[in-house]
Formats: C-alpha cells, sequence, structure tokens
C-alpha cells in the first residue's frame, strides 16, 4: 500500500464528476482519498453545480470554494475549478432532461478542454492525469491529445459496468438492440452468473435505444475502453468475479466504499438543496422504529405511484421520515402529495425537502430506508446496517435490486410486480421490513455484509490494497509518459 502524506512528486490529477448528484458525491471523497496518498487533485463541478452548492444560504458563499474548509483543516492539497455546462446557470435541467444531456455530449467538452489546455501546461506542476467519470464520452481524446494518463470512474456496482462493457455480447444473442428481444437467461458474460434480463439496467431493457442517453452509453463504453485505469466504488468481496473478469481486459481496481464517513465533521459540502435537520424529532423516536423514506437526486416517481406510496405510508402507522424533493414527479408540480398527507400523519412522520443521508441513517431511530436503490444510497445502508426496502426506478437500480434482495437478503422487495404499485402491498411490506421474522433475518444480513465493508477499508483490506497498487501502477504510466515523475 502506497504510504499516507508522502508526496507523489509530479502527480496531479484533474478530477470531473457528472453533474449529479450522486456522481459528485462519491467523486468529492475520491478526491480527499487519493490527495491522502500525497497526489495533488484539482476537483472540477460545472458552474451550474457550483451554483446549486453554494447558493442555498446553509453552504455558504456563491463564491466559494467547497474544499476551502477541509483543505486548512486538513492540509491536504485539493484545488477547486469550475467550467461551463454549456447551458445558463438559470436553465431547468429536470424538466428538460434530454436537452441538459445533449449538452453533455456534444458541448461541455470543449470547455474542459479550455481548462485542461491551462492546467496541464503549469510546467513540472501541471496535470498529468485526468480522471473522469465513465459516462463522459470525451475523456480517450483529450487524455491522447494533452499527454494526460487517463483514469476512468465508475461509481455503480462492477456487475452494471460489465453488462455495459459487453453490449457487443448482449446485441449478439438478441437480448439487447433487437427485434423481439430474448427473455431467456442471460449466462454468457464473462465472471457474471447467469441473471434474468428483468434484472439488467433499465436503458439495457429498452426497445428504442435511439435517446440521448443511449447515444451517452454507448460512446461512454467505447471510450472507456481506452482508458489506463478504471477505478469502481465497490469492494472485491461482493463482486470477485466479476472483478476478475473485467481485469482481464482493462486494468479494474475496487476501492470502496467511497462514501461520507465523516459526518460529525462535514467541511466539504456537495449537497444541492439546502438540508434540513430532522434529528431532533428522531430523538423523540424508539430505537428502530422509523422508516426513512427517499428516492434520491435524480430519478422521478409518478404522480400515481407516488400516492400510492403515501396511502400505504399511512396504512401501515410505521413511524417515517420522506425526503420528497421538490421535483420529485416534475419540476412544474408544486405538492405531489395527496391533499392532508402530512395532517394525517403529524403524530407518526415527517416530510422533508432533502437531508444529509448519513446523518439520518446513522441514527438509532432509523429501522429501514425505503429507497431507489441507488448504489450510493445502498453503500450507505450496508455502512450503518439499515435494512432496505426496494422500489428502484430506471438505470443501474434495476440491477442493485437483484444485489439487495435476490443475491445478499438485506432487503425486500415494495412490491412484486413494479408496475402495480398498490398501497396495500405497500402497507404490508413496510409491516415486515420493521418488525417480526422477516426484520431479524435482514437484520443478521446487513451486519454480515457490512463486516466486509469494514475488512475491505482494513489496513490490509482488499481495498486499500488496491487503492496502492492503482497509485503505483499511476506513477509507473505517468513516469513513462513524462520521463519525471
Amino acid at each position: 500500500m502506497a504510504e499516507a502524506n508522502i508526496p507523489k512528486k509530479n502527480l496531479h490529477a484533474l478530477l470531473i464528476p457528472y453533474p449529479f448528484q450522486g456522481h459528485v458525491n462519491p467523486c468529492v471523497h475520491l478526491a480527499i482519498k487519493l490527495a491522502s496518498q500525497g497526489i495533488t487533485v484539482t476537483f472540477v463541478n460545472t458552474d451550474y453545480i457550483h451554483h446549486q452548492i453554494t447558493s442555498n444560504p446553509i453552504n455558504g458563499s456563491s463564491s466559494g470554494d467547497i474544499f476551502a474548509g477541509f483543505r486548512s483543516e486538513s492540509g491536504l492539497d485539493i484545488r477547486y475549478a469550475t467550467v461551463s455546462d454549456g447551458l445558463p446557470i438559470g436553465f431547468d435541467r429536470s424538466l428538460n432532461h434530454d436537452q441538459y444531456q445533449a449538452s453533455l455530449l456534444h458541448v461541455f467538452s470543449a470547455h474542459v478542454e479550455e481548462l485542461v489546455a491551462r492546467l496541464a501546461g503549469d510546467g513540472d506542476g501541471g496535470v498529468n492525469v485526468l480522471i473522469a467519470d465513465t459516462f463522459f464520452v470525451w475523456p480517450s481524446a483529450i487524455a491522447r491529445k494533452f499527454g494526460l494518463v487517463y483514469v476512468s470512474f465508475w461509481t455503480e456496482a462492477a456487475l452494471v459496468f460489465s453488462l455495459y462493457y459487453h453490449m457487443d455480447l448482449l446485441r449478439l444473442h438478441g437480448h439487447f438492440c433487437s427485434q423481439g428481444r430474448r427473455k431467456d437467461l442471460i449466462d454468457y458474460i464473462p465472471g457474471v452468473k447467469a441473471i434474468e434480463p428483468k434484472d439488467t439496467a433499465s436503458y439495457l431493457q429498452d426497445t428504442d435505444t435511439s435517446s440521448v442517453v443511449h447515444q451517452i452509453i454507448f460512446k461512454a463504453f467505447e471510450d472507456v475502453k481506452k482508458a489506463d485505469f478504471v477505478l469502481c466504488n465497490t469492494i472485491y468481496e461482493f463482486e470477485d468475479r466479476t472483478i476478475q473478469a473485467l481485469n482481464s481486459k482493462i486494468p479494474f481496481y475496487a476501492i470502496g466504499p467511497i462514501i461520507p464517513f465523516g459526518i460529525k465533521n462535514k467541511t466539504v459540502t456537495t449537497s444541492l438543496w439546502s438540508e434540513a435537520d430532522c434529528t431532533q424529532w428522531l430523538n423523540t423516536k424508539p430505537k428502530g422504529s422509523v422508516l426513512y423514506v427517499s428516492f434520491g437526486s435524480y430519478a422521478h416517481v409518478t404522480k400515481h405511484d407516488l400516492v400510492e406510496i403515501a396511502k400505504g405510508l399511512l396504512l401501515s402507522r410505521v413511524n417515517f421520515v420522506w425526503v420528497v424533493r421538490p421535483d420529485i414527479v416534475s419540476s412544474e408540480e408544486n405538492n405531489p402529495l395527496p391533499d392532508g398527507f402530512e395532517t394525517e400523519a403529524e403524530n407518526f412522520g415527517i416530510v422533508i425537502p432533502w437531508c444529509c443521508q448519513m446523518t439520518v441513517l446513522s441514527h438509532p431511530s432509523i429501522g429501514g430506508f425505503l429507497t431507489h436503490c441507488g448504489w450510493n444510497s445502498i453503500l450507505e445502508s450496508i455502512w450503518c446496517e439499515v435494512p432496505l426496502i426496494c422500489f428502484p426506478l430506471l438505470t443501474d437500480q434495476v440491477t442493485n435490486r437483484k444485489l439487495v434482495v435476490d443475491d445478499w437478503k438485506i432487503g425486500m422487495n415494495l412490491c412484486e410486480d413494479r408496475s402495480l404499485v398498490a398501497k396495500e402491498e405497500v402497507a404490508t411490506n413496510i409491516s415486515r421490513l420493521m418488525c417480526g421474522k422477516s426484520r431479524e433475518e435482514v437484520k443478521g444480513a446487513i451486519g454480515r455484509v457490512k463486516m466486509s465493508l469494514e475488512n475491505a477499508l482494513s489496513p490490509t483490506g482488499s481495498s486499500d490494497q488496491n487503492l496502492g497498487l492503482f497509485i503505483d501502477g499511476l506513477m509507473d504510466k505517468a513516469h513513462k509518459s513524462n520521463g519525471h515523475v
């Protein structure tokens, strides 16, 4: 393992997250992890993401550097920059999702290239490593143009990466991009146990693959095959066979979990919305009695499903904290909850627009998490030993549900048929998770899975060892590229 705080002479990495909350969060903590190993990191947010984070009064000045406080406390060399994503700051990216994605696909790279040209030309201290989210389509071209080592950062499970990486096999076998798509088991992806098509990422189940998101996925997974290294926010013990198979094709390092451990001394603010503090309310509830409900920062829920879930919560009579962000249905829908919902629930539930998730999950009164199955949420739940009720909405969440419910047994489905959300089934499954035999089974399983996370992060654990191997490889690659590292 590379020793912490030993400067890695001339290693200066530009780190660019995909501009969504669920991608920015792990990238911030990756920056801290790498800087702790002596690597200079320049973290790049889009102007819009920077504005969202810093315009909230609780988060500080709009002209601020989100790492300023952390840098002064830690002494780590983490710098900060912003670039345009090609759209005005006031543009409604939630309401105009496709236009936003198209700008990231076609326009964003020109702004990044201007920044790289400036920072890569700073002499011996200049940027010589580009770490970019795997969903970007341009990193290999920019890295090649400026002679940078290219590291791709995958923020999801290795299983999902492998399915995307092998889209050619899925096409060849008729499980993707074909009329009359096959429904039988997919049993030919290297290192992946047989998986049902319904458990692949939602974009791999679509019959229409002409969308801007599909264009991004296709181009991104052509580009990642040109990366020098891939870092993944998972642990080897979760996905050993899949990671071994990927390593035969590309240097692939599992260095997770990359999650916000230090919640008490949180000096890097990443939230795009003002965070409500519900700690005092939670303090009034018995241990393990509260269900935390959140569907993440990005995916939308239909009005029908949201109403049925709301009615199911009321029927269950379980204590709950529900994060209902302003655009959960649409940014044009001001109040998507049923009339009178909060009044009816006032003795046992509260609704908030946003919160610090780790603060809530780590509170002793939390006994379960009704989740969209985002990968960050799953890792954070495991770390806090909070069992899950799964309601996947799109993208990798569908596959993550399989891992949680079918493979690891640390949660259960909200509805057996995702297309038929009904308040009675919602209430029944919430009750199953929060009390009784089912609860004891998932609690025991999640305790065992957490031990794997803890072991991976120990000084002799797989993630710590993999980080060291990655840094050694990075040093060697940069030495060959630059001749002086």
